[in-house]
């Protein structure tokens, strides 16, 4: 969910991403649309989990925002309920995690095979350099010693 100031808001503030908590419930109240109040409902009910500041207030990130107007689409565009979109986020984020997993999985794999294709290396360079190999041939030759 990538998430861009409306015009009249600054940029980010530096050295901080899309999960740094910076905007106080007021701000992000009006970035989201959606009223201050319905944000702390959201926190109540675990929708959306915003940092908290040694005082315990409500700090939220970009991600936060972006998160905020999804449950408010999902709500008033598809009807989906509360419960209903707490699953959905929930989902989304054992996808995500999964494709983590998978992402790790897949660099696992791939770092194996490299070793196994220089193991394999090594041990073509350590065969004998002095032996030729010979053409099977179907004839047999019987070899008898002079008497």
């Amino acid at each position: 969910m990538a998430f861009r100031f409306p015009d009249g808001f600054g940029a980010m503030p530096r050295g901080s991403n899309e999960d740094t908590p910076v905007f106080v419930i007021s701000v992000a109240a009006e970035l989201s649309g959606l009223h201050a109040q319905t944000l702390r409902s959201y926190d109540r009910m675990g929708l959306v989990s915003p940092g908290r500041t040694a005082g315990g207030g409500r700090r939220y990130s970009m991600r936060d925002i972006a998160l905020l107007r999804e449950v408010q689409r999902l709500s008033q565009e598809a009807g989906v309920n509360l419960a209903g979109i707490k699953r959905i986020i929930e989902l989304e984020s054992e996808v995500d995690a999964l494709r983590g997993q998978i992402a790790e999985l897949t660099e696992e794999i791939s770092r194996a095979y490299a070793a196994a294709d220089q193991a394999a290396a090594a041990v073509h360079r350590s065969y004998r350099k002095d032996l030729v190999p010979v053409r099977q041939q179907t004839a047999l030759v019987v070899w008898r010693p002079k008497r």
